[in-house]
């Protein structure tokens, strides 16, 4: 073991660390709900467990560790101020507990940040500069503010303070009652699963605390194997595309044996799409990628009861609304087709009423005369078409092909 690693491995914060955290939180945070869900139950083959942490004031945990670094700071470190780097839910906890303490705040966001976020920290009076085309990067330019204006840096994760707080879910699931099989738990830098698992732990010895990285950014899974790490692309879970891991954490990790699921770009909209429509409520990619992996690997987590950390809420609303559309489109419940029939007055009544039969609705129709793949006496149709599921929309092609029309599918 090196000298660094061992340094590490003695930061990492103890279960007193995190009850200290929890009275410093103790009502300056929400106590977030950890309720069943009856529907992802039966999804999934699993008893699952909801921590809705997007229900905080930010709609994300990063709350917890933020408040209570914020908490730490001398009366001078108070008045200097603080900086941080962030691409989005970090950066609105320290703005806004900054805030609310009186706390300059400045915050680095790389330039891919969604807009709301870095709308929201603003909203929120910290002065954010969008600068570093990752997270890496915007590190880098905030170390460069920090000595420039001699400000404290409030580290998004590898940070005993930050760590505790984060810690402090675990303390609340182990208060729940619910004896869990497993908690799964998104793994960005890694300051939460290892407040949850320094927590449960303790607490919840029988518990496994599981990971779950993006695909396209395995960081902490290539670290504890021992493999080099493959990360980049674009990934609607920009809240966990962390490419580099931090030292604590990742000896928090490896002293608690986590093991890291890899979840895909599908899978996590398909989270998305289901805490929308079965929960009622807005996850964002990294606060979806938990339900992602339960739903990668069901049959690990078939009949076991299983924790869900659901870890922000902070979606931009057009990815959302491409995030809906998309899994619609996949489930079938909108389809596109293209129809070529005679150029004669009436036949688009026909198509429309034969569609309307079927019990399908008609959401866009494109005229074209002038495809050169056809009879200049016929025109091509291309609908867009709303049905009840993937049944309904072979039943209503079915019924048009059945009314003599010819028709193709579109992708």
């Amino acid at each position: 073991m090196t000298k660094e690693t061992q340094l590490a491995a003695s930061a990492i914060p103890t279960l007193s660390d995190i009850r200290a955290a929890a009275k410093v939180l103790e009502g300056q945070i929400a106590h977030t709900p950890f309720l069943h869900s009856r529907t992802l139950s039966a999804i999934t083959g699993a008893e699952v467990h909801i921590k809705f942490e997007n229900l905080q004031f930010t709609a994300s945990f990063k709350e917890r560790g933020a408040l209570n670094k914020l908490m730490s700071l001398t009366a001078e470190e108070r008045v200097r101020g603080v900086v941080a780097m962030s691409a989005g839910n970090h950066a609105q906890g320290v703005a806004y507990h900054a805030q609310r303490l009186k706390i300059p705040a400045t915050i680095v966001m790389p330039e891919s940040t969604p807009f709301i976020k870095a709308q929201q920290t603003q909203g929120f009076g910290a002065e954010v500069i969008l600068k570093g085309k990752s997270i890496a990067e915007a590190a880098e330019i905030a170390d460069e503010v920090r000595l420039e204006r001699n400000l404290t840096f409030v580290h998004p994760y590898d940070d005993p303070k930050i760590i505790a707080g984060q810690g402090t879910i675990g303390i609340e699931i182990a208060g729940s009652g619910v004896a869990l099989d497993a908690v799964v738990v998104p793994i960005g830098g890694g300051g939460l699963i290892s407040g949850i698992a320094i927590a449960l732990d303790a607490l919840m010895p029988q518990t496994e605390v599981i990971g779950v990285e993006a695909e396209l950014f395995p960081a902490m899974r290539a670290v504890l194997r021992g493999v080099e790490a493959h990360c980049g692309g674009t990934t609607i879970a920009e809240g966990i595309a962390v490419s580099r891991m931090g030292e604590i954490t990742t000896a928090a990790c490896r002293k608690f044996g986590i093991d890291v699921i890899l979840a895909s770009e599908t899978m996590i909209e398909r989270a998305i799409f289901l805490y929308l429509t079965i929960e009622k409520t807005v996850a964002e990619g990294a606060g979806a990628a938990p339900l992602a992996a339960l739903l990668t690997e069901r049959e690990r987590f078939k009949g076991k009861r299983v924790g869900l950390i659901l870890a922000g809420g902070n979606i931009d609303p057009r990815l959302l609304s491409s995030v809906i559309m998309r899994e619609l489109i996949r489930d079938g419940r909108i389809f596109k087709i293209a129809i070529d029939v005679e150029d004669l007055p009436g036949q688009l009544s026909r198509v429309a009423g034969a569609i309307g039969k079927a019990g399908g609705s008609i959401l866009e129709v494109q005229h074209s005369r002038f495809a050169l793949d056809i009879s200049a006496k016929h025109t091509v149709l291309e609908l867009l078409i709303e049905a009840r599921d993937a049944r309904h929309s072979d039943a209503i092609c079915e019924a048009l092909e059945g009314d003599g029309l010819r028709v193709r599918r579109l992708s």
